[in-house]
């Protein structure tokens, strides 16, 4: 978390890639987990910072993608890639 109990922000460093041990671990293709690092990646931080996907609930992530993915004009196939990216790194993390 970041000051004041906000969610900790981060830049490129601190947005893990999708992995082949990410891959197995959530049971996701890795080509869909590496499509939603790379929609997140070049669409989330156009209108705002990073949200680092280890640092927001799932449920949390669950509620703001869907809308977020309208607002950019982006594919529903869009949507479902970067909420299995975020969950695989949480899952990665132990998160879950």
């Amino acid at each position: 978390m970041g000051a004041g109990g906000d969610p900790a922000e981060g830049g490129i460093i601190e947005v893990p890639n999708p992995s082949a041990a990410m891959a197995k671990k959530s049971g996701k293709p890795l080509a869909e987990l590496q499509r939603g690092h790379e929609v997140y990646m070049l669409q989330c931080g156009q209108c705002h910072r990073y949200k680092l996907p280890q640092d927001l609930d799932i449920d949390e992530w669950q509620t703001a993608v869907p809308k977020m993915i309208g607002h950019a004009g982006l594919e529903r196939v869009d949507e479902k890639a970067v909420l299995g990216y975020v969950v695989a790194v949480k899952m990665e993390r132990g998160e879950e």
